[in-house]
């Protein structure tokens, strides 16, 4: 086909595409013999398991309970470093290649006490000289008091293994796309931040900013989490607003919001007020765990305990992403409880609908073509390495894969980005054809991203945007 029919047939194409706004359907100029219908774009929520939001149940969870693109599991620092600057990580290798083998990605955090295990701490540290305190630790609920080893966060070695480890696994990992999010841990029982009720024993807030530095300077891709929000006058915790840190809490659904009692000003939303960080989730993701008390039951129409907070109400005020949960995956939840449950974990994160396309031909015989997309959800889409691609298909197989630089990123609830890409003149031949938006998975074999619009594709995410031929 020649040059000047190209530029007639994909001007005529490019007015065409400009219709998808309006969803008229235009008969072609009988010289191009092309014609485009476009698509009708109709909101519906994305599944309760797009990637990177929803519940996150432990590894290797009952696969039919509930549906989630994530898997929680942590390891103790013992099982990775062997001596300093010694790192053996088949152990979290076997982690991450195990819930990808599933199609999902992992939540993950490494910890040094954990009640009731033993070896935790590295060997070689405690022969060489770290003390470690032993007792029991009775904030061990819903499970018995249980003897636990905390170190000696002060000690020299432990400091400088803490934060060799932190740079090599940032080296090796960050932006890995089997990671999906890693909470800080390190430091306090099950790495959550805390030695309660020996705070006696609790790190220094020279050590918390020691840990703090090392994941600012090694984790630029992947997104890391802390357990409390502390601003500079936190008499516990180092201050930590100067950092891209999202939060998680690890007590959600029943220590989450403001209760105004001076004696709950612990709970996860006033301590994120009092630190000033109430729209870090525009830039950061939060996170966290819903409590044992409250799992499974608190997606039910009434609450299941006097200290219950509305889940749909710590959502929206949190801006919450994920969370850990193991009462839905616990036993078959009744379907009412199934049903208000997939209807509130839709509503966290993101929720990309495509609201616009359109497009327009070129001086140069190329045609333009541009999509907008609208946060109907919560909160942005924090991850780097995800971008779209515009697919050409013909008689039901992918002709053309276009890749473009549109990234999901940091579209704030309720706001709309519309992005551009061109489709050269050698790109479309003869025939019919149908062209259509995804968002891949950068990981291999990993769950797509759907879109909040009736027809994405359940298996690829892929939204037609219209169909023409010529």
């Amino acid at each position: 086909m020649n040059r000047r029919r190209w530029v007639s047939l994909l001007a005529t194409l490019g007015c065409l595409l400009m219709l998808v706004r309006t969803g008229t359907t235009v008969e072609a100029q009988p010289s191009t013999s092309a014609r485009f219908t476009p698509a009708e774009f109709v909101y519906e929520a994305g599944p309760a398991d797009n990637p990177l939001k929803g519940l996150v149940p432990y590894q290797g969870p009952h696969p039919d309970r509930f549906p989630y693109s994530m898997e929680f599991n942590y390891l103790p620092l013992s099982a990775i470093v062997k001596g300093p600057g010694q790192y053996e990580w088949r152990a979290f290798e076997q982690i991450l290649n195990d819930v990808a083998s599933r199609g999902h990605q992992t939540v993950t955090r490494i910890f040094l006490e954990y009640p009731g295990k033993e070896g935790v701490i590295p060997t070689f540290l405690v022969e060489g000289g770290l003390k470690v305190h032993r007792y029991l630790n009775t904030n061990t609920a819903p499970f018995p008091p249980a003897a636990i080893e905390t170190p000696d966060y002060g000690d020299p070695n432990l400091r400088k293994v803490m934060t060799d480890f932190i740079t090599a696994w940032g080296k090796r990992y960050d932006g890995d796309p089997r990671l999906a999010y890693i909470t800080a841990g390190m430091l306090g029982t099950w790495g959550e931040w805390h030695t309660y009720p020996k705070t006696e024993l609790w790190a220094s807030k020279e050590v918390q900013k020691e840990v703090l530095d090392a994941f600012d300077r090694s984790f630029r891709k992947t997104p890391v989490l802390l357990r409390y929000p502390a601003g500079k006058d936190d008499y516990l915790y180092t201050d930590s607003t100067p950092y891209r840190f999202g939060y998680h809490d690890d007590s959600f659904a029943h220590s989450t919001l403001d209760t105004g009692r001076p004696e709950d000003e612990w709970y996860f939303w006033p301590k994120m007020k009092t630190a000033r960080l109430s729209d870090r989730w525009q830039t950061a993701p939060i996170g966290g765990e819903i409590r044992p008390e409250v799992w499974g039951c608190c997606f039910d129409e009434k609450p299941c305990t006097e200290a219950s907070q509305s889940f749909d109400e710590c959502r929206d005020v949190t801006h919450a992403t994920w969370l850990m949960d193991t009462g839905m995956n616990q036993e078959q939840p009744s379907p009412d409880r199934y049903a208000r449950a997939v209807k509130a974990v839709q509503k966290m994160g993101y929720d990309f609908e495509v609201t616009r396309a359109g497009g327009e031909a070129q001086a140069d015989g190329s045609a333009r073509v541009d999509v907008t997309l609208t946060n109907r959800g919560i909160a942005p889409f924090y991850h780097h390495g995800w971008a779209a691609e515009l697919l050409l298909i013909h008689d039901g197989k992918v002709f053309k894969r276009i890749a473009t630089d549109w990234s999901p990123r940091e579209i704030l609830p309720g706001e709309s980005k519309t992005f551009q890409a061109t489709i050269d003149a050698a790109s479309v031949d003869q025939g019919e054809f149908e062209l259509q938006l995804v968002i891949p998975n950068p990981m291999k074999g990993g769950r797509p991203l759907r879109f909040a619009n009736r027809g994405s594709d359940a298996t690829t995410g892929a939204l037609t945007l219209g169909a023409f031929a010529k």
